[in-house]
């Protein structure tokens, strides 16, 4: 059965650094497109990034980028967000999905991970 468990959230100062973990089972996650969005409360969700399923390639929101990097640990099953200079608009719960293709509908979501950035 196809799963996906974040991992990795808390609370953070702004400044201050966090690194998310999305654990896969079930498929072939090396043949998969990752991706991580987030859901602030009373926002919609929001597409924050994206890994080819070879790693080849990444994408990332305007929001995001320069701060956040994703990568893909074919051999632990694992994609990473790792989130640098976290700004209070990042609070929000975070969670991945995986897809086929980049084009495709998604497959599957976690159950995410809430992530808080305050003094």
């Amino acid at each position: 059965q196809v799963q996906l468990v974040e991992s990795g959230g808390g609370l953070a100062q702004p400044g201050g650094s966090l690194r998310l973990s999305c654990a896969a089972s079930g498929f072939t996650f090396r043949s998969y497109v990752m991706n991580w969005a987030r859901q602030a409360p009373g926002k919609g969700l929001e597409w924050v990034s994206g890994i080819y399923s070879d790693g080849s390639d990444t994408y990332y929101a305007d929001s995001v980028k320069g701060r956040f990097t994703i990568s893909k640990n074919h051999a632990e099953n694992t994609v990473y967000l790792q989130m640098n200079s976290l700004k209070p608009e990042d609070t929000a719960l975070y969670s991945c999905a995986a897809k086929k293709t980049p084009g495709a509908a998604y497959d599957s979501w976690g159950q995410g991970t809430q992530v808080t950035v305050s003094s």
